[in-house]
């Protein structure tokens, strides 16, 4: 098996996700660095192998994948133990809706270049910026508030950690490096500090990536 690289970048959630994952596997891979604040996304070498310049890719057996929706789908195909989904068809569309409510509904929004755009089209304050953040945060952590309380054991769903919490810690992450206060969603607070407590996810956490800066 060749070596496994991952493209990305120790603030980015879509990157965080995928790191978590592939702890939990215990898949080593080597990570190659684009500083997203230095526009490093889209220099031409990196445009060649991920032409929608965002992070993550993942370089694997002479292929590469981007987005990190297909890259977790395909890592718990490749390396299928642990599982990161339930057995049960239903439980895993349960678990990929927890997934997609944070990854559709709550993280495109509060992008980068989202938050980026607002601040040179329509001269968003910082204040603006940290309200819209708040809003959509609270709007999608409310309803992964109701999913887990309605599924959830000590983790986002049931007892063991699932893709839902891929995508949870970072979200969370996001929200406390903001200052959101997230007080109203004591089991989603619940649900990522178990997870946060396992090495895979501590491993995983930007602060400890070698681009931390």
């Amino acid at each position: 098996m060749s070596e496994t690289i991952l493209h990305g970048y120790w603030r980015s959630s879509a990157a965080y996700r995928v790191r978590i994952a592939l702890n939990i596997k215990g898949v080593p891979y080597r990570q190659i660095a684009h500083d997203l604040r230095a526009g490093e996304q889209r220099d031409p070498a990196y445009l060649a192998i991920a032409p929608h310049g965002l992070v993550p890719a993942l370089e694997q057996d002479g292929r590469t994948l981007i987005e990190s929706p297909a890259i977790l789908e395909w890592i718990d195909a490749r390396w299928p133990e642990p599982s990161l989904l339930p057995q049960s068809p239903e439980d895993a569309a349960r678990v990929r809706a927890l997934a997609a409510l944070i990854g559709c509904d709550i993280h495109p929004l509060n992008n980068l270049r989202v938050l980026n755009r607002l601040r040179s089209q329509f001269d968003a304050s910082n204040a603006q910026v940290k309200d819209w953040i708040a809003h959509w945060v609270g709007e999608g952590l409310a309803a992964a508030e109701t999913l887990i309380g309605e599924s959830g054991g000590a983790f986002a769903f049931g007892d063991t950690p699932t893709l839902a919490d891929c995508y949870l810690v970072p979200q969370v992450y996001n929200a406390e490096r903001y200052n959101v206060d997230l007080a109203a969603f004591p089991r989603v607070l619940a649900a990522a500090a178990a997870a946060r407590a396992l090495p895979a996810f501590a491993a995983a956490h930007p602060e400890v990536q070698p681009d931390f800066k």
